[in-house]
């Protein structure tokens, strides 16, 4: 006998990215289906949490939604498509990735990836709807942990303190040491050094 509750008529997959901005790395996104009997306190837009408090909230959002998914798009992908399409890729890789269909994604920004559900774009999103904070808990701290593996191959970069943002620390060491292949090069800062490095 199946003793599972039964799944929610609606399922509503919050959907984020994280990581446009950077100039090394690659772009994170993540898909979460909260689950409604057991609401996670402190879901908040991931720019607006401390690390430690994203780091408190990301293995309660794992352990307490009904599905949830963490993709990326490569550096490759995001020179060979732009930042934008590259973003939208990693977008469906995390819905698809979903042990459960959600009925509807919601999207946050402007734009929606194309997806075999109804999808809704909300900007601001990530300070609204529970499910996209979760989300994009999850793709911070997903991504947040792929750079700080990424400094310990290329330390000279800074990584670990600012993620691959184009800080004054991060364009001076690109300066010095050129760029890598974790660098965006179809980002205009790293061209640059490119040219002059």
């Amino acid at each position: 006998m199946n003793t599972l509750a039964p799944l929610p008529a609606t399922l509503v997959a919050g959907v984020d990215e994280a990581g446009r901005g950077p100039l090394a790395g690659p772009v994170y996104a993540a898909a979460v289906i909260l689950d409604p009997t057991r609401p996670i306190a402190g879901l908040a837009d991931s720019k607006k949490l401390s690390e430690k408090a994203r780091d408190r909230l990301a293995p309660l959002i794992r352990e307490n939604a009904l599905a949830w998914s963490v993709a990326a798009a490569s550096v490759e992908e995001i020179d060979r498509l732009n930042i934008l399409q590259a973003t939208l890729l990693a977008m469906q890789r995390a819905v698809a990735g979903l042990q459960i269909a959600p009925t509807e994604a919601l999207i946050d920004g402007n734009r929606c990836p194309q997806l075999p559900m109804p999808a809704r774009a909300i900007v601001r999103g990530d300070a609204m709807e529970p499910a996209i904070s979760a989300a994009s808990i999850l793709a911070k701290t997903g991504r947040d942990a792929e750079m700080m593996r990424l400094h310990e191959q290329f330390p000279y970069y800074g990584l670990d303190q600012h993620k691959g943002y184009p800080t004054a620390a991060h364009l001076a060491a690109l300066h010095k040491h050129g760029a890598t292949e974790i660098h965006r090069k179809s980002f205009a800062p790293v061209r640059e050094c490119a040219k002059t490095g």
